[in-house]
């Protein structure tokens, strides 16, 4: 389960000795702890109703595993969900944004792209560029889609954007894999049916629908003309908490 900056995601999945996986369940958005859920006796109540779900699905509590995004260790109701989950007996996993960037590689980037692509997770509290490059990892940290909520002005973060995303390698840029909730928000606009990929339009195709969205469309008009790639691709069932599991010794 992922404490988001913005609410809860979960994942349940089912993975064999090679770290190949598949997906089992899915739930993104819940936001137990954001909508009001004011004392610790409501977010208690809130975790065990939503756990209930989790092991109905068939997840034994030894393989239940908890990891704070780095956008979501930014929020102070974080800190009082962590505490909870921990009287709970449950070990609550903090996971810095160069993590977050190489969990997501390697849950999401496919072995056969691996060389030549790059990942780029949109989060509310930050985003997250990973490539892969002389066999290791990179990652970088740039703003996240609610970085208006500090004041911070577009252009400013357009151009940062557009900075740091240069870094790519120009041989790593033949397909942008995108996750986060912006591009969820995009892809969900023109998915067909079940599909497990969805390749979003140019972000000049896209209106806003609000505040949170117009930022998120910033930053990804940013990562399109830094790095020329003319293909994003977003991943329905991939997320970094997955590539937290896959790092696990199993």
């Amino acid at each position: 389960m992922e404490v988001g900056a913005t609410g809860f995601n979960s994942f349940v999945i089912n993975m064999d000795r090679q770290k190949r996986w598949e997906i089992v369940s899915k739930d993104f958005g819940e936001s137990l702890a954001y909508e009001g859920l004011a004392t610790t006796d409501d977010i208690r109540a809130g975790l065990k109703k939503y756990l209930a779900a989790m092991f109905d699905k068939g997840v034994a509590n030894r393989n239940m595993h908890f990891v704070i995004s780095s956008g979501a260790q930014k929020a102070p109701k974080t800190a009082v969900i962590s505490n909870e989950l921990k009287k709970m007996g449950y070990v609550v996993n903090n996971v810095t944004a160069e993590q977050e960037g190489k969990f997501g590689f390697s849950a999401t980037v496919p072995p056969t792209f691996a060389d030549n692509s790059f990942l780029v997770d949109i989060g509310s509290g930050n985003t997250k560029i990973s490539w892969q490059e002389n066999g290791r990892l990179q990652s970088i940290e740039l703003p996240g889609a609610k970085y208006y909520e500090k004041g911070t002005a577009d252009e400013q973060v357009y151009n940062q954007v557009k900075t740091l995303a240069a870094k790519v390698p120009q041989n790593k840029r033949n397909v942008g894999f995108i996750l986060g909730g912006v591009p969820f928000t995009l892809a969900k606009q023109h998915r067909q049916g079940e599909e497990r990929y969805t390749v979003l339009k140019a972000p000049g195709a896209y209106q806003a629908a609000d505040k949170k969205m117009a930022s998120g469309l910033n930053i990804y008009k940013g990562l399109a003309e830094a790095t020329g790639t003319d293909t994003f691709v977003f991943d329905w069932d991939a997320n970094f908490t997955i590539g937290f599991l896959l790092s696990l010794n199993q």
